[in-house]
């Protein structure tokens, strides 16, 4: 009720309290937010994310709105604009559909529908097209495997990989698709150290090597994020900064997505990885309210600063 009360008076009147905000929905965690929202429309009879909406603008309205959906419900929302606007945002759907789980997947579908009355796996299939299409309604349909492993299967698995990036017909492109969207991560795991000793490559050299476009990147999401999530993440933030000069878009979902993930384990394979740290750079790219948020939301270490 308190942290309802001192938004209603930020979000009152021609001004608004911006570092009051950040200093509020930051700070709480997400089912904290979702009980606040419910005091602020019991306690003003409207709907606190239709106000934000309304008082903000621009980048810090996305930050500030972003916070208030539960995971699933922002999975689906940020699929269904990236679909849903003038041109498909690829990468989008890449980041979000090659990294969640199995029961992650299952929520964000269910939310998707709740939200928007429509079938998530019916949009990509008519916004997509090709093999990229076909593999994320493989995944999209949340059939891949858990936990599960076989040793000898995977000397197998890595002989259709390997003979699938040899040939590269569409028929092998399938095969790829079915191995890499539907196996266990533990699974894959021993199929990618089997195609290293079968090819003498790596997994991702290979695909480069044979694949391009969406179809490629989608795949190499994939191996990335089976090997290690966390740097997957750091390796597109930092995409976000320095190769797309400041990807707003891919910097807000991903810091708001992961921040009770594993945002913490993000910013340390950043540090590690590129030698500066999340906060750093967010400091020298962003500004204002915009910058304030984010750097709440990535909570940098003291020797960051």
């Amino acid at each position: 009720m308190m942290d309802a009360q001192m938004l209603g008076g930020a979000l009152q009147g021609f001004g608004c309290d911006k570092d009051m905000l950040i200093s509020v929905l930051t700070q709480r965690c997400n089912a904290q937010r979702l009980v606040i929202a419910e005091a602020y429309q019991s306690m003003y009879g409207r709907d606190l994310i239709g106000d934000l909406k309304e008082k903000l603008s621009d980048h810090f309205k996305d930050v500030m709105v972003g916070l208030m959906y539960p995971p699933p419900s922002y999975d689906a929302h940020e699929l269904w604009h990236a679909m849903k606007g003038a041109g498909t945002e690829e990468n989008c759907l890449i980041d979000i559909l090659a990294s969640r789980t199995k029961g992650e997947i299952f929520q964000m579908q269910e939310a998707y529908y709740l939200q928007y009355s429509s079938n998530l796996q019916e949009d990509i299939y008519s916004e997509t097209s090709g093999h990229f299409r076909d593999s994320l309604v493989n995944l999209v349909q949340g059939t891949r495997e858990e936990g599960y492993t076989d040793p000898a299967m995977a000397a197998q698995d890595a002989m259709v990989l390997w003979e699938a990036c040899q040939r590269k017909t569409g028929e092998h492109k399938t095969m790829l698709q079915m191995i890499l969207c539907n196996k266990s991560y533990q699974q894959l795991w021993l199929v990618f150290q089997e195609f290293q000793n079968v090819s003498g490559q790596d997994i991702v050299d290979a695909i480069n090597d044979c694949y391009d476009g969406y179809f490629q990147e989608l795949l190499v999401a994939i191996v990335l994020c089976v090997r290690d999530k966390p740097a997957y993440f750091a390796y597109r933030l930092h995409s976000a900064i320095h190769d797309f000069g400041f990807h707003n878009k891919t910097l807000i979902r991903i810091l708001i997505a992961r921040s009770e993930i594993d945002l913490m384990t993000i910013r340390k394979r950043y540090k590690e990885r590129y030698g500066k740290s999340l906060f750093h750079d967010i400091r020298n790219f962003a500004s204002g309210h915009y910058e304030k948020a984010l750097l709440a939301i990535c909570a940098g270490d003291a020797e960051d600063y």
